[in-house]
């Protein structure tokens, strides 16, 4: 952890099964200075997930009563349910000196990069579709009409990734860590 110096906000966007989350683990194993940001969801978990690790699961009752209090950066609905930013969790990480990623989807990054036009932002890019739709299939989460949603979800979210500072290519997982890690370091330097 840095000693007193803020930590630096990370936008961390890319579509649905495009390892965000893989590459995630990797950026933590290799970085003590980067924390996740736990997003609030009121989807159901899956398999291995754990509340409080992978998203903090709340009722729709829960999440509506913090949108009122404004207790989000951002906040949206997809495929049918909310995820949101808890602002306070984000803040006492910052405070404490850690780079704090936020993993979220587009329209939630457009709703940071207004407020927060210095953000760090980074889009994950799958290297084609068709690696897309293998990796959606592969993770055998999803029935073929939610596969075909997160497709069409994911060509629409990928048209936004030149309002991004940075896009990354997931094709080598060990490439795009790496990529990852030298844009943080290179975006340290240009703040110093």
């Amino acid at each position: 952890m840095n000693s007193k110096k803020r930590g630096m906000l990370v936008l961390y966007t890319g579509s649905s099964g495009v390892g965000k989350g893989t590459i995630m683990q990797e950026l933590l194993k290799r970085d003590k200075n980067i924390r996740l940001s736990v997003s609030n969801t009121t989807r159901s978990p899956r398999n291995g997930e754990i509340d409080g690790v992978h998203y903090n699961f709340v009722t729709k009752e829960q999440f509506e009563s913090l949108i009122k209090k404004d207790g989000y950066l951002e906040y949206a609905q997809y495929c049918g349910n909310y995820y949101g930013t808890p602002k306070q969790q984000v803040e006492d990480l910052l405070n404490q000196g850690y780079d704090v990623f936020l993993e979220i989807e587009v329209c939630g990054g457009l709703q940071i990069m207004e407020k927060y036009p210095d953000v760090l932002s980074i889009f994950v890019l799958p290297p084609s579709i068709d690696t897309l739709e293998k990796r959606l299939r592969k993770r055998n989460t999803e029935n073929e009409e939610t596969i075909l949603e997160r497709l069409g979800q994911a060509k629409r979210e990928i048209s936004f990734k030149d309002k991004y500072k940075y896009a990354v290519v997931n094709d080598k997982l060990e490439d795009a860590v790496d990529e990852i890690i030298n844009i943080i370091k290179t975006a340290k330097s240009e703040t110093k």
